[in-house]
C-alpha cells in the first residue's frame, strides 16, 4: 500500500510556528510528510516595527491577500492537508489569508481532510470562524483542530507579546514578567497530536478525531476570553472599515493604537468584572453551549 500523502502548510516570522509544525509533523508514521513554508513577495520583517505592526491590522481583519513569493506543492492531490496559522487582530494574519486565497493551495482543498494548527496569543475563536468559511466555499472536510495558546493572564501576555515582537527577544520582560507565547513544553508535546491526527488518517476514523483531540487538551475555549472577543471582533471590524478608506491612513491606525491599548488596559478589565460578577451566573447554559460549539468543528 502506497504511503498516505500529507501536506503541511504555515506561515512564520519568528519560528514559533514553525516549531510547533515540526513537533507535530513528527508524530507521523508511513506517510509522505511534504512541508511548505511559505514566504512573502513583500516580507514582514521580525521583530516588528510599532508602524508596521498596526498597519497590518485594516487588512488582516477585512482578509485582504497578498503576492506569495512561490507556491507550488509537488503533488496534484493529498490524502491530508495540515493548515497552521497565526490569528493577527482576532483574525487570520495575513500571511494565512494569502495562502487561502491560492489558487494552486485552493483547488488541492476540494474533498480533502483538513486539519488546521492555531499558535496565538489566547484568543483564536474568530479568526477560527473566518477560516472554517473559506474551507467549506473551497469544499474542504475540516477535521480537527488544534489551537495552543499563551496560558498567561490576558494582560500580561499583551505585555510580554508586544515585548517580543518589538525587541525580537524572547526573554523575561524587565526580570519581572514571564517568559512570551506558547510554553515550550506545549510545543515539544505536538509529537501526540500528531500520532493522534496520523493513527486517524491511516484508520479512516475523522469522524471521532476531534473529541479525542479536546480530550487531550488540544483545544480550550475561555468563557472570559469568549466574551471580550465576541466585543472587540466587530469592533476591529468596525475600526478597519473606517481606517481602510482614509487618505490620512497613518494618524488613523495612531487613533487606532490608543483606542486598542485603552481598550485593553482599562476598558476590558471593568466591563469584564461586571460581566463576571452580574451576567455569568445567569447564562451558564448559553456559555456551555457556545463553548462546546468552538471545541468543535460545526
Amino acid at each position: 500500500m502506497p504511503d498516505k500523502k500529507v501536506l503541511i502548510v504555515h506561515y512564520s516570522q519568528s519560528g514559533q510556528l514553525t516549531e510547533i509544525v515540526d513537533n507535530f509533523a513528527a508524530g507521523f508514521s508511513a506517510a509522505a510528510v511534504e512541508k511548505i513554508k511559505v514566504r512573502m513577495q513583500k516580507e514582514f520583517d521580525f521583530p516588528w516595527t510599532n508602524e508596521r505592526f498596526f498597519d497590518a491590522m485594516p487588512e488582516s481583519v477585512l482578509g485582504i491577500p497578498s503576492a506569495l513569493d512561490s507556491f507550488q506543492p509537488k503533488e496534484e492531490s493529498y490524502d491530508l492537508i495540515i493548515f497552521a496559522y497565526q490569528p493577527w487582530f482576532l483574525s487570520p494574519s495575513i500571511p494565512a489569508t494569502s495562502i487561502l486565497a491560492n489558487e494552486e493551495f485552493r483547488k488541492r482543498l476540494k474533498d480533502t481532510p483538513i486539519v488546521t494548527i492555531i499558535g496565538a496569543r489566547n484568543m483564536w475563536l474568530n479568526s477560527q470562524e473566518k477560516v472554517k468559511k473559506i474551507l467549506t466555499d473551497c469544499g474542504a472536510h475540516l477535521v480537527g483542530n488544534i489551537a495552543l495558546t499563551d496560558k498567561n493572564n490576558n494582560l500580561v501576555s499583551a505585555v510580554t507579546i508586544l515585548h517580543w515582537m518589538l525587541s525580537g527577544r524572547k526573554d523575561s520582560y524587565l526580570g519581572i514578567f514571564p517568559k512570551p507565547g506558547i510554553d515550550d513544553d506545549l510545543i515539544s508535546g505536538m509529537d501526540k497530536f500528531g500520532k493522534m491526527v496520523n493513527e486517524s488518517l491511516h484508520n479512516n476514523t475523522w469522524e471521532s478525531l476531534q473529541k479525542n483531540l479536546v480530550k487531550e487538551g488540544a483545544v480550550e475555549v475561555k468563557s472570559n476570553l469568549m466574551f471580550i472577543e465576541a466585543r472587540a471582533g466587530k469592533l476591529f471590524s468596525i475600526w478597519a472599515n473606517l481606517i481602510i478608506k482614509k487618505k490620512n491612513r497613518r494618524l488613523w491606525l495612531i487613533f487606532y493604537k490608543y483606542y486598542l491599548f485603552i481598550a485593553l488596559f482599562v476598558i476590558a478589565p471593568i466591563v469584564l468584572t461586571v460581566y463576571m460578577l452580574i451576567f455569568k451566573p445567569f447564562l451558564v447554559a448559553s456559555i456551555r453551549k457556545r463553548k462546546n460549539y468552538y471545541l468543535g468543528l460545526q
